[in-house]
């Protein structure tokens, strides 16, 4: 008995699309963004601003040793209020921090990660535990001008000309991680600091790469035990930043293993004077 000859057009009949029903099954395939439904996510910027300001900080901090925070932390407090921004931001910052960690760990310089590392965490600690009670503008303007005159000294040479001995590197560490932790901002000051000192460039941003971790894996617990139960309607933004800071962390390594030593300084110099006029401009 022969088959009978396929329908015309193939070998299967085509059934008719429902338009509906495919609109349903993408609204369930796509998370929904703060309660959002899918038109809303596709007409609001934000997560393409996010996602695009976490490459660049991710970036950035694998040249630099930070901006993660510098970056993304302004970007998400113009949706949602500065102490859940900070929270939220911690989450991507450790996940590309721990990444950073991984790629030049073979490069840290222990000798000043215990001199100067170590008090700066401490410091940093201790800063943003009294933030609520003794930050204000006054300290905003000297972080900024302490970041101006690092970022110029990054640009001209003339931070290669100081160094750091152990004591100064002690209390250089603290005092610079508490200034950091009362503004908000210990990426920059640190890196800041660390210009200080005689290390290549690898060594730089391993050491502070080590230092950022440790801060990190002692604050980010306070932040979920204060703001996690806020944080649920920002996991679509915080794991397009996660993506976005993995993604750039890794382009900024292969930029930093071509960066020649007698550039990097200078443009570590330029990202910190950028940093401190960021920080002056806010407050006028």
């Amino acid at each position: 008995m022969g088959l009978a000859p396929p329908p015309s057009g193939g070998f299967l009949p085509r059934a008719p699309i429902d338009s509906r029903r495919v609109r349903q099954l993408l609204a369930q395939a796509i998370p929904s963004y703060g309660g959002a439904g899918l038109a809303e996510l596709a007409a609001d910027p934000f997560p393409a601003v996010v996602l695009a300001a976490s490459v660049a900080a991710g970036a950035i901090s694998a040249v630099a040793g930070f901006g993660i925070g510098s970056v993304l932390t302004p970007v998400v407090a113009t949706r949602y209020d500065l102490q859940l921004a900070v929270a939220a931001v911690s989450l991507p910052h450790v996940v590309g921090t721990a990444v950073r960690f991984a790629m030049l760990r073979r490069h840290i310089d222990r000798d000043v990660l215990v001199r100067f590392g170590i008090p700066s965490a401490l410091g940093g600690l201790a800063g943003a535990t009294l933030q609520s009670v003794a930050g204000g503008p006054l300290l905003a303007v000297v972080f900024g001008g302490l970041l101006l005159f690092a970022g110029l000294g990054g640009i001209t040479g003339f931070s290669q000309r100081m160094r750091f001995g152990a004591r100064v590197a002690w209390f250089g560490g603290l005092a610079s991680g508490l200034l950091g932790g009362l503004v908000g901002n210990q990426g920059g000051i640190r890196s800041a600091a660390l210009l200080g000192f005689d290390v290549e460039r690898d060594a730089f941003v391993a050491t502070a790469t080590a230092v950022a971790l440790v801060v990190d894996g002692a604050r980010i617990p306070v932040y979920l035990a204060t703001q996690g139960a806020r944080l649920g309607p920002l996991a679509f933004p915080i794991v397009l930043a996660t993506a976005g800071v993995v993604a750039g962390t890794i382009v900024g390594g292969v930029l930093l293993r071509r960066l020649p030593e007698s550039v990097f300084r200078r443009v570590v110099g330029l990202l910190l004077l950028a940093l401190g006029l960021y920080t002056l401009a806010r407050l006028g």
